[in-house]
């Protein structure tokens, strides 16, 4: 017979019973409801293991159609090779076996200090970086290893796994190292998303770039990662196609480092240009860049310029090199003047007289280099004369306006405007405006500007800038716009980008350039200021520049940037050439001084300029070295008898 005692222990067991069952359906309604995905993330990081599978950076091609009959199949100037990162599972290895463990993979990976791997194995984790970048031979030869001894220790076998992943290589080494830069080996922690450190890398690389895959895989205990599931499908980044062939590449770039080391000098450049297309063909600089040892240049201030790409980067006064465009742009004064019905300035065979003399608002009389009475405009394009090139541009702002001479400057030949290069960082250079002050409060243009501007001073340009001006010569008078890029495609064969090779406007009519063009043969010939540029067997035409560079706030007698811009064969250029020696040695050179232009910098374009024109397969347009040797001797029996 049940007694109210019982009863009442009955109702306690039974309160108790439903209470301890409520509480078990609250911690199930809490557990698989409201924290269900915690607690599902934690059981799937227990059995499965996520792991990127890394995507293809596009690579960079070299231009295989540059010479005719070459075969065009692409040639790789960097790929992206699969490595792998090495990482432990510290808990799943024991203490006793961490020692043996560091030491094993030390000697196998050939790393000098096994107690840096020691202690990441001593962490409590279940993911440590042991080594980075593997190659497929040194994780096999891991895994040779670790396989039998983790068998014959009975540890866990995935203690030990391998994450995938890719690494910029260089087929080439230093070649073109400054334009193509690289990317850091850290990426995005997020997106895992590379860094470039500049150059194409930078400018292309919303093409190069792609985003990584998904793989899921089974944890095991005593077995490796199972395969698992491809949850998400890598996306590779485009491949792009460069209007550099590396063959010519390799040329310019040992001439350069040859000319510099011959100098003396800091540092130099040169560049090649297509001048209908704006191709660029080669472009090299030294002290050269090595993107495979890019820490060894980041982390040293001193080499760090040497990642710089100076032809776009580090405008300076062109000097010289400038004298082509203001005849050019005199010619298109009196071009100008015709439409007006009003008289020509001056005519190609005007006997002008050069002496020193004084210009509005100079202080000093303007003088040449070498001292001569009377020029015409050839002879004045053969000797550099600075007071011809000042009477011109005296005549114009006198007849045509300041204004109208600075529009010349700037809307037909560029000055201080980009020239749109697919690469980081370019400067615009700088041109002097009317009523612009500087922050000083000094006017830009004053009185004495135009006749500096005239020899190419008071003004900054960059290399690549020179060399799209010497483009609208050699081409016949078309606006040009310089490129690197052929083409851009994704890894389906769908093109992404392609370069259309349009003629540009017109800027300078035809006659002008020629006549500008056949006047810059003279320099290059006996008589000039750049024999030395003169290509055996071919035409060649350019102009010299040696500029003071300003140090400490005041121009340097000892400071120079040298140059020699010019194109070849005259009659139709196959290339426009700048090549620029920055900061030769100051030293005496019998009749000549080391730092000027003429002696420098006129070499290398002539070894670039005659190596280039027998890899294009270009035939020689003068075997004998005797083409206008009737218009030179003219030339040189007028000059003496105005100079007498």
């Amino acid at each position: 017979m049940v007694t109210p005692k019982d009863l009442k222990r009955l109702v306690i067991v039974a309160a108790s019973l439903l209470a301890l069952f409520a509480l078990l359906l609250i911690q199930f309604y809490r557990v698989q409801i409201i924290e269900g995905e915690k607690w599902q993330k934690a059981a799937s990081r227990q059995h499965h293991a996520s792991f990127a599978i890394p995507y293809e950076r596009g690579i960079f091609y070299s231009n295989p159609t540059l010479r005719k009959g070459h075969p065009e199949s692409p040639v790789p100037l960097v790929v992206d090779l699969l490595r792998f990162h090495l990482y432990a599972d510290p808990i799943a290895i024991p203490a006793s076996h961490r020692q043996a463990l560091a030491r094993a993979l030390g000697e196998i990976l050939t790393l000098q200090d096994h107690t840096k791997l020691e202690q990441q194995l001593g962490k409590k984790s279940r993911s440590r970086k042991l080594k980075l970048w593997l190659t497929p031979e040194e994780k096999e030869a891991v895994l040779a290893w670790w396989q039998p001894y983790a068998r014959k220790h009975n540890l866990v076998r995935n203690a030990l796994f391998f994450v995938q992943d890719r690494k910029r290589s260089y087929p080439f080494g230093k070649l073109l190292g400054q334009l193509l830069h690289t990317v850091r080996a850290e990426r995005d922690p997020q997106e895992r998303r590379a860094f470039p450190t500049g150059g194409l890398e930078l400018s292309q690389n919303r093409y190069l770039q792609g985003e990584d895959g998904r793989q899921v895989m089974l944890r095991s205990p005593r077995q490796p990662l199972d395969p698992g599931e491809v949850v998400k499908e890598p996306k590779h980044g485009a491949d792009v196609y460069l209007t550099i062939d590396h063959h010519l590449q390799a040329i310019v770039e040992e001439e350069i480092k040859k000319g510099v080391l011959q100098a003396k000098a800091k540092s130099g450049w040169a560049v090649i240009m297509e001048p209908k297309t704006g191709e660029i063909l080669a472009w090299a600089q030294y002290p050269f860049f090595e993107p495979a040892k890019d820490a060894d240049y980041f982390n040293d201030p001193q080499k760090e310029s040497d990642t710089v790409i100076k032809a776009i980067t580090v405008p300076f006064e062109p000097g010289s090199t400038i004298k082509p465009l203001t005849m050019a742009i005199g010619l298109a004064a009196n071009k100008e003047r015709a439409k007006q019905r009003l008289p020509s300035l001056f005519s190609k065979e005007e006997k002008i007289r050069v002496s020193p003399r004084p210009f509005p608002g100079r202080t000093k009389p303007l003088k040449d280099l070498q001292s001569h009475r009377f020029v015409n405009f050839e002879m004045a394009m053969q000797k550099s004369s600075n007071v011809y090139l000042a009477t011109l541009v005296q005549r114009i702002v006198e007849t045509l306006g300041h204004q109208w001479y600075l529009d010349q400057l700037e809307n037909v030949f560029g000055f201080g405007v980009k020239t749109g290069i697919e690469l980081p960082a370019e400067s615009g250079g700088f041109l002097p405006r009317l009523g612009k002050r500087y922050k000083s409060g000094r006017e830009q243009y004053s009185k004495p500007t135009p006749y500096s501007l005239a020899i190419g001073h008071n003004l900054l340009a960059s290399t690549l800038q020179m060399v799209r001006c010497y483009a609208v010569l050699a081409n016949g008078g078309f606006e040009v716009k310089p490129t690197l890029i052929r083409k851009i495609v994704d890894k389906k064969g769908n093109v992404v980008f392609e370069h259309k090779q349009e003629k540009g406007r017109r800027l300078i009519d035809e006659e002008i350039a020629l006549q500008v063009r056949e006047s810059m043969r003279y320099t290059t010939k006996m008589g000039g200021t750049a024999r030395r540029a003169g290509i055996p067997r071919y035409t060649a035409a350019g102009k010299t520049g040696t500029s003071e560079k300003v140090v400490n706030g005041v121009y340097s007698k000892k400071d120079h940037i040298s140059s020699f811009l010019g194109f070849a064969p005259v009659a139709d250029p196959a290339f426009v050439l700048a090549v620029v020696i920055d900061d030769p040695l100051y030293e005496y050179v019998p009749g000549v001084g080391n730092q000027m232009g003429g002696v420098c910098a006129a070499p290398v374009f002539s070894a670039i300029g005659l190596e280039t024109l027998e890899y294009l397969g270009i035939a020689p347009d003068d075997p004998e070295g005797k083409v206008w040797q009737p218009e030179m001797a003219a030339l040189k029996k007028q000059y003496d008898t105005w100079n007498r």
